[in-house]
Parts: C-alpha cells; sequence; structure tokens
C-alpha cells in the first residue's frame, strides 16, 4: 500500500464508511466541489479519517474532519502521510 490517498481510495472509503457511491472519475473532475454535495456529512468524514489513522497506524492532522472539499482533504491527508507527521 502507497503512503498516498487517491481519489480511488476516498471514493471506496465513502462507500464503505457512510454508503455513498461516488464515481472516482468524477470526484477527479470536481475536486473542489463540497463533500455535502456529494452527500457527505460531517460525521461520515469523521469515520473516514478514523478509518485511515487505524490503517496507518497515526494520527491525521487536527482538522482533518473539517476540510470540505475532496481536494481538501486529499491534499491535508497526503502531506501528512507523505512527511510521516
Amino acid at each position: 500500500m502507497t503512503d498516498r490517498l487517491t481519489v480511488e481510495e476516498l471514493a471506496a472509503l465513502m462507500k464503505k464508511g457512510a454508503g455513498i457511491a461516488v464515481d472516482p472519475a468524477v470526484m477527479a473532475n470536481r475536486p473542489d466541489a463540497r463533500f455535502d454535495e456529494w452527500g457527505l456529512d460531517s460525521l461520515g468524514l469523521l469515520g473516514i479519517v478514523g478509518e485511515l489513522e487505524n490503517r496507518h497506524g497515526r494520527p491525521l492532522p487536527a482538522g482533518a474532519d473539517q476540510c470540505k472539499s475532496p481536494r481538501e482533504f486529499l491534499d491535508l491527508v497526503n502531506e501528512a502521510l507523505t512527511a510521516g507527521t
């Protein structure tokens, strides 16, 4: 497994954790669309953060569960994962 979260993985986590089916290609074309436009609420995003923390064995940065769009979330998570924080 890579230390970078992809749009495809985020879409899979949205499906697994919140039951929201999102086409990764569509999300990749609209990375600044707000999570609420995709149907993901703050509780669903919190679940995704928890899943990623468990998967990687370390906490994500404070505020990861406050991100508003896929681009914002992926940038924050990937910066943290590649920095090893």
